[in-house]
């Protein structure tokens, strides 16, 4: 599988797990993916793990904030910018919230997390030495990225000001209302209300297994849970929503 060496701005481009306990993300991960977890010091800030699979980027996991004591833990979404400080600059007269930076994170890139009008939290990433995720879209790798709100043409107009994306719609069986990020004439992602009630605004992440259902047990057997059973999405695939040994909920597919 070729290596993502740049990402258009919009794109989704890295995703990042922040847990009360790394080493049992780390044992619980690697164990039901395969990835090569490597620990990073951050000095006072303790360490952050780079996740890897044959050498390449996927993912990252760090530790959770102090002042977040007690919060599950949680998958997050990177979007690749062109100039984080000038994005970032529009956000709050676009009805976002501004959480932290723009700051740089050394070497590798600058980054900003903001919230968006409807609640959802995303981070937003200009890339330097790390362009995020290098592959994408194969077995134990992220493969598809979506928004979950209830204010869905809210946070469509507040992304297509600040990034300069695009939506459209995506015709599903039973009904299902879906939309499709769209970037130079790309699918990269999606959006769409939540199937629950009481479920925040957040944005979700998919990982690629060769079997969701083997997965699924993988999962309960290194201590994770089912949120949603595998079920089929006709022209898709086959999904299923988990929840690791902290909380933090993912999603499968198989296609």
């Amino acid at each position: 599988m070729p290596k993502f060496e740049s990402y258009v701005q919009g794109t989704p481009n890295y995703v990042e797990l922040i847990t009360p306990d790394q080493a049992a993300a780390k044992t619980f991960y690697g164990s039901l993916f395969g990835w090569e977890i490597a620990e990073v010091p951050m000095g006072d800030a303790g360490y952050y793990l780079t996740v890897a699979k044959d050498g390449s980027s996927v993912a990252g996991i760090g530790a959770m904030m102090p002042d977040l004591a007690g919060h599950p833990a949680w998958w997050g979404v990177y979007l690749a910018v062109d100039d984080v400080d000038a994005v970032t600059a529009k956000v709050v007269d676009l009805g976002g919230e501004v959480e932290a930076g723009p700051f740089d994170v050394m070497e590798h890139g600058r980054m900003s997390s903001i919230k968006d009008p409807s609640g959802a939290r995303v981070n937003l990433w200009q890339a330097k030495n790390h362009v995020g995720t290098q592959v994408a879209n194969e077995p134990g790798t992220p493969i598809w990225n979506e928004l979950i709100t209830p204010d869905l043409a809210v946070a469509k107009a507040f992304y297509t000001d600040l990034l300069g994306v695009g939506w459209e719609a995506q015709p599903m069986d039973g009904g299902m209302e879906y939309t499709c990020l769209v970037v130079a004439g790309n699918q990269v992602g999606g959006a769409m209300p939540p199937m629950m009630e009481d479920v925040p605004p957040h944005w979700n992440v998919y990982f690629n297994v060769e079997s969701v259902d083997d997965t699924i047990a993988r999962v309960v057997e290194l201590g994770g849970s089912v949120v949603a059973p595998a079920f089929d999405v006709p022209g898709v695939g086959r999904m299923a929503v988990l929840a690791d040994p902290q909380g933090a909920m993912f999603n499968l597919m198989a296609t």
